[in-house]
């Protein structure tokens, strides 16, 4: 059976990769045997991956919401769009969460002009400069132009002192984040270059999809039980995780829920934060 990705590439169909990813979504066997059933019954020639994609996060939200979301995670992460400004705030919450000390958007002067930063970390091991890629298409690649220009401006950069951290700063490494991919070129001109490289599925074992799973950092726009515009709000708010409504709920209220509301918007939370 041939389907159509969403780059417009025909591809056969591929059962046990759609089984494995709704696996990973928490669901039980049977259930995800249920719904592949289910989805082939309605599979034909030429039928989109989006199309099989909304029916599979529609069964699955029949039967849990929070399986649902972990489903839907890159679609959340490409909602903290269209300018990406709170997906850099959201790189930023993933350091931290790697005991880093973190700053978002600040302009600093290199050797030869000045910079805006989208994140600056820091650790033991030093103050790194974080640039975000961020892309509202789902196939859109980050190509080798930007690690080449990216390098450019880190050397102009680390050439001289900041206050950052402390009065006497020095950016001593960089890393390049995007929410797709980078291509093959770019993977190889950063390791060339001594950059680092995070995408959806790069590193092959320390990814940001590992990242956000294997620490539960679900961003707010993961949740099926609030609307669109619900999520806006509290991104507003600088509400960028789910676990930042899991410790302080009043926040849904202050965005106008309705008490019955926030006790399943909650419930949604804590599952997928597996908190209960």
């Amino acid at each position: 059976m041939k389907i159509v990705k969403h780059s417009g590439a025909i591809v056969d169909f591929n059962r046990a990769k759609l089984k494995q990813s709704l696996l990973k979504s928490g669901a039980a066997s049977a259930v995800v045997d249920d719904i592949l059933q289910l989805i082939e019954k309605d599979i034909h020639d030429g039928i989109s991956t989006k199309h099989i994609f909304k029916t599979a996060f529609r069964l699955l939200k029949k039967t849990s919401n929070s399986n649902a979301a972990r489903y839907n995670l890159r679609e959340a992460i490409r909602l903290l769009g269209p300018s990406g400004f709170f997906f850099e705030k959201f790189i930023a919450r993933l350091f931290t969460s790697e005991h880093y000390e973190t700053k978002v958007n600040l302009i600093l002067r290199g050797k030869c002009v000045s910079h805006e930063i989208d994140v600056l970390v820091k650790n033991n091991n030093g103050i790194a400069m974080v640039e975000c890629k961020f892309h509202v298409g789902k196939d859109v690649a980050t190509d080798v132009k930007v690690p080449m220009y990216i390098l450019s401006r880190f050397n102009d950069l680390k050439e001289a002192k900041h206050e950052i951290f402390s009065r006497s700063d020095t950016i001593s490494k960089c890393w390049i984040v995007t929410n797709n991919r980078f291509t093959s070129d770019a993977v190889d001109f950063a390791k060339c270059s001594g950059l680092n490289l995070l995408s959806w599925d790069y590193p092959k074992t320390d990814n940001l999809k590992t990242k956000i799973s294997n620490r539960q950092l679900y961003p707010i726009t993961c949740l099926t039980t609030l609307t669109l515009s619900e999520k806006e709000k509290l991104l507003i708010l600088d509400i960028i995780l789910v676990r930042e409504i899991v410790n302080n709920s009043n926040d849904l209220e202050r965005i106008g829920l309705s008490p019955n509301r926030i006790k399943n918007v909650m419930k949604e939370a804590l599952e997928l934060c597996r908190l209960m």
